[in-house]
């Protein structure tokens, strides 16, 4: 790694909010990186904070991980012997594995972070950097993964050949049910619940990502192409989330049959 520094005194399952606290004694991480440094310093810092690490040196061995474990969050280099960072995040997603996925990439991989979150991945950090940096994002996506789980909204929300269960936290498409990230879900429940707004990108990190995500417009289109591919009849020509040039998107269709109240 190009940059590191020693483990920081900080707690990464933690908020300023005391009612927003992530149950570290139940959390697994998974690293898939074949620099041992930040294995290393991960585990450390879980012991520290008490988390469990799981760490693997290659692709392969990260997939059967992946696969095999119940990881909260994966940490996914790019750049892997044997298995492509790019080939281990589309297997893990093809499997069905919906857990969040931080990818840590170079500062030439522009164009693979953005494959990256075409694909899958929920969040990235490039090279060189703080393991702090590291640190601080991988407690925002366990925090941001509770807050969804527990977020409560009574009922369902309704639309022509698309379900979104909230008490479930679970989406149908012509009554099969569609294996969303909690990012996609966020998404799209941030969306259906404002039919016919327009929201914009800054909005959407905002309420998604949260207060001082790095995240640029390229990166929130990729996140919402992946979502119309799951959940749009047809992605070239979308039923459900439309964008609005220059500003954001819309959910154009309104609930029928149901809103948010218990069903």
């Amino acid at each position: 790694m190009d940059r590191l520094t020693s483990a920081p005194t900080l707690d990464l399952l933690s908020s300023q909010d005391p009612t927003d606290q992530a149950p570290a004694g139940e959390t697994t991480i998974l690293v898939i990186d074949d620099d041992p440094t930040i294995g290393t310093m991960l585990t450390m810092l879980g012991r520290e904070h008490g988390f469990t690490v799981q760490v693997a040196t290659d692709g392969f061995e990260g997939l059967r991980l992946a696969e095999q474990s119940d990881a909260d969050l994966i940490v996914l280099d790019l750049n892997l012997p044997r298995l492509t960072g790019l080939d281990v995040c589309r297997r893990i997603r093809a499997a069905g594995i919906e857990v969040p996925i931080l990818m840590v990439s170079a500062n030439h991989d522009v164009v693979d972070v953005v494959v990256g979150l075409e694909i899958g991945a929920d969040d990235y950090v490039t090279k060189p950097f703080e393991l702090r940096e590291l640190a601080a994002r991988i407690g925002a996506q366990l925090r941001r993964q509770r807050r969804s789980a527990a977020q409560v909204r009574p009922g369902r929300l309704k639309f022509p050949g698309l379900v979104i269960d909230f008490g479930r936290h679970e989406v149908l498409r012509d009554g099969e049910a569609v294996g969303l990230t909690p990012t996609e879900f966020n998404l799209l429940a941030l969306l259906a619940t404002r039919p016919g707004r327009v929201v914009s990108r800054a909005e959407m990190i905002q309420q998604v990502w949260g207060q001082g995500a790095e995240l640029d417009a390229r990166s929130v289109d990729a996140h919402v192409y992946r979502l119309r591919r799951k959940i749009e009849p047809n992605n070239e020509h979308p039923t459900y989330v439309h964008a609005v040039p220059g500003v954001g998107y819309r959910f154009d269709y309104r609930p029928v049959g149901g809103s948010l109240t218990p069903a």
